[in-house]
């Protein structure tokens, strides 16, 4: 077997894979709060938020709503509304997505090993619903108390002012 990558910050083991299709479980193998079938997930959804957050897509660049949001605030799981990050955390990347150093709690989100492009790439999803957040990169050089740039799709996320 091959050892499983951690996330320095948190030390999170990373799945060997992405979940089942039907996402019924965590990488720890527990089951999600939010389990939806496909179906349902196409009818509560738009077409593009559906394919970011179930098909694993990524916007373009310097389009999403949140990447020069300055208020502020908390960003939720636009598909189950599970809080993931707050304003205090986010920070200018200049990578044309929204980018925080942490996550609002340890455990609202989980971390999977994503060979989809060539290299290794950790992905973030939520925690509760398994919806594709964005992914994380560490020691990059921002000047931030984790070292970690979270890179998250707007429209993976809502926003929500005090």
């Amino acid at each position: 077997d091959k050892p499983r990558k951690t996330l320095h910050a948190y030390s999170v083991p990373m799945s060997g894979s992405t979940p089942a299709r039907d996402g019924s479980k965590r990488p720890d193998g527990s089951d999600y709060t939010t389990v939806l079938s496909e179906d349902q997930w196409q009818e509560k959804l738009t077409p593009d938020e559906y394919h970011v957050l179930r098909q694993a897509g990524t916007e373009p660049a310097f389009q999403g709503e949140f990447t020069d949001e300055k208020r502020s605030g908390s960003y939720s799981c636009r598909a189950c509304s599970a809080e993931l990050f707050t304003s205090d955390t986010k920070f200018d990347s200049r990578c044309g997505w929204p980018s925080f150093y942490e996550p609002l709690a340890k455990d609202s989100v989980v971390y999977l090993e994503d060979t989809s492009m060539g290299r290794t790439r950790t992905e973030v999803r939520c925690a509760a619903c398994v919806g594709h957040l964005g992914h994380v990169f560490e020691g990059e050089g921002f000047e931030t108390p984790t070292d970690l740039r979270y890179c998250i799709n707007s429209i993976s996320v809502n926003f929500d002012t005090p």
